[in-house]
């Protein structure tokens, strides 16, 4: 369990970390954050409480809320043109 909340620990502080950086540095920083989360998220679901990776989820929106929000767009922009494919 301790490892878990350690790996989670530095997660947030090299977030923040890169957060402080110029703005040149936010996307070639947050692209590492979000691969490292795919282990990271499971891990402190299995070892830690699921409460507690929801929260971490939840504050993990608040720090990549960019990359999310032009995901949402991207998978936006598919949705419409798989529906126009079969609307034609």
């Amino acid at each position: 369990m301790k490892a878990a909340v350690i790996l989670l620990a530095l997660w947030i502080v090299a977030a923040t970390i890169i957060g402080l950086l110029p703005r040149r540095f936010h996307k070639p920083g947050a692209i590492p954050l979000m691969i490292l989360l795919i282990p990271l998220v499971p891990l402190v679901w299995i070892k830690v409480n699921p409460f507690i990776a929801v929260m971490f989820l939840l504050g993990v929106t608040s720090i990549l809320r960019w990359p999310l929000y032009y995901f949402a767009r991207w998978c936006n922009r598919q949705a419409a043109r798989v529906t126009d494919h079969f609307h034609d």
